[in-house]
């Protein structure tokens, strides 16, 4: 069965073809090596077509520039003692650079400096079925393109063809009365609340608030500055009981602290800015990321965005203002910078204060008078770093390996400069829960910085892995002819960064939870969590042999959204996404090693076995011919939901249905299914 016919209209064209395929008049994929070069056998021979000579002596001397630069820069992957090839083998043990190949100034054409951007910006659906932009930056862009992979490979699955893929994942709002009034939380209840909420804030929030003047201050608020000031302990309060075990006095409280915060933010209809109303609305965008709706979280904070902004706490006003106020101001606008570009860059969205950063106000750490203020400070220089990766990085068709060193090295340079005390756990004379707080500070500032580096090294990381998935496939092909493709050495290098912040920061958070740290509801840490999974998850798919240390992270991200599940309907979703991930991943492993089986052993076959079903290929040709039509692993049984309740016995996943019909992939045929992986741009659809 032929491939149906594609519109012209919908017709993707690569700005760049080959050489070959500009000669053969084919259509290039726009990749190097591309397609066509991969599947004739001529991948390290496809280069990029150049118009003139003067442009490719030009080009030689950029990249010959470039390399030179990059080089001297004192990135830790570039340090004395620390070679390319001896940190990339750790993680990319199949590559296997020549001596000498990554400090060789780069030819023309014959390594592409760059990445190709493969996540594409998406359009999902909100609760009211509006389409919202989705950037190719964004964790959930990254899972589409895993999706589309793992298709490629090894047929339909209930990973890859998840019918909720094209939602984006939010909760309703609950607006059903309460029977539940202020007198039913006492003072020393909600001292634990904010206590709550300065643990779940630790490191991204630091408002500088009066936490007893506003536990303490009974009065009913009768003018509007009033009343924002209020509103601003009732979303503090509301946040804590968010991030506290749940029970359902804590859920009504919950509830109403945060539906009077929200009418008492209201109450001016946002007539006159203020600092209050810049920390309000913060607050309330800190809550919806927790509750599982972070389009209304990224509209509040385009509301504070704003307020600050006619406020002025972007510009340095230290002549004219006290330095008590300027200290103020100055916390708010860096909780305010902090949250903006961690969210932007989660949801791969322009973030409302870029561009507002004044150059020179670098004298941040002078300002820090206590822990909170120094977390804060260094979260703050972090977003910076940040929020250039996103603009500068992601901006481009493709990703710059030069760029991708230089932010690197700014990200060295940054935790170079680290204090001490977010290095290190609490002291021995800290009370318990003064501890908690700072050691979750030091997580949220740690999975911060290694989120960054997977930001900066995941578009190598992919140009990676669909070499070596391809290279994979090539071997196992019966008309494998031809020379083997090779990975780039400095797309390798990177890749290995891109896998080892993940398995650090999973390793980290990993301790904490086992040591009962962490509270029951994490706003940003689960998407940090969600991320490196997805990384390690693309690693694990690519190889056949197990690496215990990137599986053991693999699983223990599993764990702590199976711990958050309860109490977010986010993790829960991130949970069975990482799941049926995980189910892929065994099958292709099991593909794998079976193609590799009966490779070393032509003259033998297994010939029954209980598991095996009628349509099992039994025909060596046959099993190259359709190398990737195998059933999904899940197809075959039941799947168990940790999170759900196992009151009436394991809890197994529903056959899909669409208009009433089940869909049964066992009954699925696919008879001339692709077996060679599409490394084209955006071949799949949405």
């Amino acid at each position: 069965m032929g491939r149906p016919k594609v519109l012209p209209a919908n017709r993707l064209r690569a700005n760049t073809a080959c050489t070959a395929c500009r000669s053969s008049k084919k259509r290039c994929s726009g990749t190097f090596p591309c397609t066509n070069c991969n599947h004739k056998g001529r991948g390290r021979s496809c280069i990029p077509f150049k118009s003139t000579s003067d442009s490719g002596l030009r080009s030689r001397h950029e990249s010959t520039t470039s390399r030179q630069s990059i080089d001297s820069l004192p990135t830790a992957w570039n340090a004395p003692n620390t070679s390319p090839q001896s940190h990339s083998s750790s993680r990319i043990p199949d590559a296997s650079p020549r001596d000498g190949q990554i400090e060789r100034p780069l030819e023309a054409g014959s390594r592409s400096p760059e990445a190709t951007h493969r996540t594409h910006p998406r359009m999902l659906r909100n609760l009211q079925g509006e389409r919202v932009y989705v950037g190719k930056a964004a964790s959930l862009s990254f899972l589409q393109l895993l999706r589309d992979t793992v298709t490629q490979h090894i047929g339909p699955s209930q990973f890859s063809h998840n019918f909720k893929s094209e939602d984006m994942l939010e909760t309703e709002a609950q607006h059903d009365p309460l029977g539940f009034s202020e007198e039913h939380c006492g003072a020393d209840e909600k001292r634990r609340f904010i206590h709550t909420f300065s643990t779940a804030t630790s490191g991204f929030l630091y408002l500088g608030c009066n936490t007893d003047a506003l536990v303490s201050d009974a009065r009913e608020p009768k003018t509007d500055r009033e009343k924002i000031h209020a509103a601003i302990g009732d979303l503090m309060i509301a946040i804590g009981a968010q991030s506290c075990p749940n029970d359902p006095k804590t859920d009504q409280a919950e509830r109403f602290f945060l539906e009077r915060g929200q009418r008492r933010a209201f109450a001016n209809l946002l007539e006159d800015p203020s600092v209050d109303l810049v920390r309000v609305f913060l607050l309330l965008s800190f809550y919806m990321f927790g509750a599982c709706r972070r389009n209304a979280a990224f509209m509040y904070l385009g509301v504070a965005a704003r307020s600050a902004v006619a406020l002025g706490l972007h510009v340095d006003s230290s002549g004219s203002l006290s330095r008590t106020e300027q200290q103020q101001r100055s916390r708010v606008w860096w909780s305010l910078c902090v949250i903006d570009f961690l969210a932007s860059s989660i949801l791969g969205r322009p973030a409302a204060t870029t561009g507002l950063i004044p150059p020179g106000r670098r004298d941040l750490g002078l300002m820090a008078t206590t822990a909170a203020e120094l977390g804060l400070v260094t979260s703050y220089e972090l977003s910076l770093i940040v929020d250039e990766i996103t603009s500068r990085l992601y901006s481009e068709k493709a990703a710059s390996t030069e760029t991708a060193d230089q932010l690197l090295a700014k990200l060295n340079r940054w935790s170079d400069q680290l204090p001490e005390s977010l290095r290190t756990p609490a002291s021995e004379s800290d009370d318990s829960d003064t501890a908690q707080e700072h050691i979750i500070g030091n997580m949220h500032v740690a999975c911060s910085y290694h989120f960054a580096v997977i930001l900066v090294t995941r578009p190598f990381l992919i140009s990676t892995l669909s070499v070596r998935l391809a290279r994979s496939h090539q071997s196992f092909s019966t008309d494998s002819a031809g020379e083997s493709l090779e990975e780039d050495p400095a797309h390798s290098r990177l890749a290995a960064a891109c896998i080892d912040s993940a398995v650090y920061m999973l390793q980290t958070c990993i301790e904490i939870h086992q040591s009962g740290l962490l509270l029951r509801q994490m706003a940003i840490l689960k998407a940090f969590v969600f991320a490196a999974a997805l990384v390690l998850g693309f690693s694990m798919f690519s190889h056949r042999y197990v690496d215990s240390e990137i599986d053991g992270a693999f699983t223990g991200a599993l764990s702590i959204l199976r711990m958050l599940a309860p109490q977010s309907a986010q993790a829960a979703h991130y949970l069975e996404i990482l799941t049926l991930l995980e189910a892929a991943i065994t099958q292709q492993r099991q593909r794998l090693s079976a193609q590799a089986r009966q490779r070393r052993s032509q003259y033998v076959s297994r010939i029954f076995s209980l598991n095996d079903t009628t349509r099992t290929p039994r025909m060596q040709s046959v099993d190259a011919g359709r190398a990737g039509s195998s059933t999904p692993l899940l197809a075959q049984g039941v799947l168990n939901y940790p999170w759900l309740s196992q009151d009436d016995g394991p809890a197994t996943v529903t056959p899909l249905t669409m208009d009433g019909a089940i869909l049964d992939w066992e009954g699925m045929e696919l008879p001339l299914w692709d077996s060679f992986p599409f490394t084209e741009p955006g071949s799949s659809v949405l």
